[in-house]
């Protein structure tokens, strides 16, 4: 299967002599950006969205549309941080930066990383416990023996492991296409929700803070700059434009897709349990009663979409750790070690008594007061002339790159005024 990669980086470089044209060609290209966009569909994407949907209909949708625009923008500068630089963002940070910051954004980093397998993990456990009726302790040792077999592969070049993950995200896509075929959707009030921003309690406030963790993830930020690092062979800066240009085009394309099954959750949620039952916040819950209002068939693809979802998202994530503690310590551990690592806190959540929904709820929340530290870092060093050369982001790019990041700490700032009782006038 290593045969794969050296043939994807022979036709990337026939394509960028100029040699190779043709759609079979730029799909070559593909990969980085689905992986990353995995991070944009997993389990805890799954939790708030339904939260969302069964509490407020479609009134936060417009919520997941502003997260996904602000991933599009950040996984498109991470990319750029790793063509151009040949580095990713936790070695940059490592070269460029005090030592105690960097010891500081790799411990924000490392617990991001443990809340990330934290909901990736205990949702695919989730699934499969219901699907097969098992305990859910068994649940999450299934996941972990598939994870692990499929992060074997990570050893055979980059291009096995690309199509492994493209086929869940495949899987996953395919389910939610069904699922909105099935559910009634009311197509103006989706309009409205998309387009008009809208908060209407405190509780809703927690829930768009959690879409913004579930749906722009610390952890996907880090790793697309390491996924294109090293994927092909750069001669000049002719060749870095090419690439930039087929990874910018597939970071749309990919994170569209997600968005649009983010869109799909919230849909299927409020049309099927927002009129009657509003107060449905677990997946568990959100399962059983599928089959009465939707069908067997609205239950069964949703659990094969969240089983995709956690076993793809989690080898995503272990991914991710590991590039996170290579780059900012310059330490790799065994694989298998750095699952064992990051799978103890779901273990613990179970064996603790914690509802796993509102665990991976909570999980997202983690995510979202960690996330600016690699969006600050990204932004600062994407406008380094000194590190980017002519590659350096321009004015426009800079003020929406700090737009976005000033929404997501405004998002937090608001989050952690009401968990300590301030008053903020625009919630009802």
């Amino acid at each position: 299967m290593s045969d794969l990669t050296h043939r994807t980086r022979s036709g990337i470089a026939a394509v960028l002599r100029g040699d190779a044209r043709g759609l079979r060609s730029r799909l070559l290209f593909a990969g980085p950006a689905i992986i990353a966009s995995v991070a944009y569909m997993d389990p805890g994407n799954y939790a708030t969205n339904i939260q969302a949907g069964a509490g407020y209909g479609y009134k936060l949708l417009w919520v997941v549309l502003l997260a996904n625009l602000i991933a599009m923008l950040f996984q498109a500068l991470s990319a750029r941080l790793g063509i151009v630089t040949g580095k990713n963002l936790a070695e940059v940070s490592r070269d460029n930066l005090p030592r105690p910051l960097v010891w500081v954004m790799w411990a924000i980093s490392e617990v991001a990383a443990m809340a990330t397998d934290l909901a990736e993990f205990l949702g695919g456990a989730i699934a499969l416990s219901l699907l097969f009726d098992l305990p859910l302790v068994v649940g999450m040792a299934i996941t972990a023996v598939v994870t692990y077999g499929i992060l074997i592969f990570e050893n055979r070049g980059f291009r096995p492991m690309e199509l492994i993950i493209g086929a869940f995200v495949g899987v996953i896509g395919l389910c939610y296409l069904a699922e909105m075929l099935i559910a009634p959707v009311d197509w103006a009030a989706l309009g409205v929700g998309l387009m008009t921003p809208a908060l209407p309690d405190s509780m809703a406030l927690t829930i768009a803070v959690g879409i913004i963790g579930a749906t722009v993830m610390p952890h996907a930020i880090y790793l697309h700059s390491g996924l294109t690092q090293s994927r092909a062979e750069v001669r000049d800066d002719g060749d870095r434009r090419k690439l930039l240009r087929y990874s910018n085009i597939e970071v749309v394309l990919a994170l569209a897709v997600a968005g649009m099954i983010n869109v799909a959750m919230v849909v299927m949620a409020a049309s099927a349990f927002h009129q009657g039952n509003p107060e449905v916040a677990e997946i568990e819950t959100a399962y059983y009663m599928l089959t009465p209002l939707l069908g067997a068939a609205a239950a069964g693809f949703f659990l094969t979409s969240l089983i995709a979802s956690g076993i793809s998202s989690s080898v995503v994530g272990t991914m991710a750790g590991q590039m996170i503690m290579q780059g900012f310590l310059h330490i790799r551990i065994p694989i298998w070690l750095r699952r064992l690592i990051t799978m103890l806190p779901a273990f613990a959540v179970v064996a603790a008594g914690v509802n796993a929904t509102q665990a991976l709820v909570l999980s997202q929340v983690v995510l979202s007061i960690a996330l600016p530290v690699p969006m600050l870092a990204l932004l600062y060093f994407s406008a380094r002339r000194d590190i980017m050369g002519a590659f350096a982001i321009s004015p426009l790019l800079r003020v929406l790159a700090t737009l976005g990041s000033c929404a997501v700490l405004g998002l937090n700032f608001v989050l952690l005024a009401d968990v300590f009782g301030a008053s903020i006038p625009f919630l009802e």
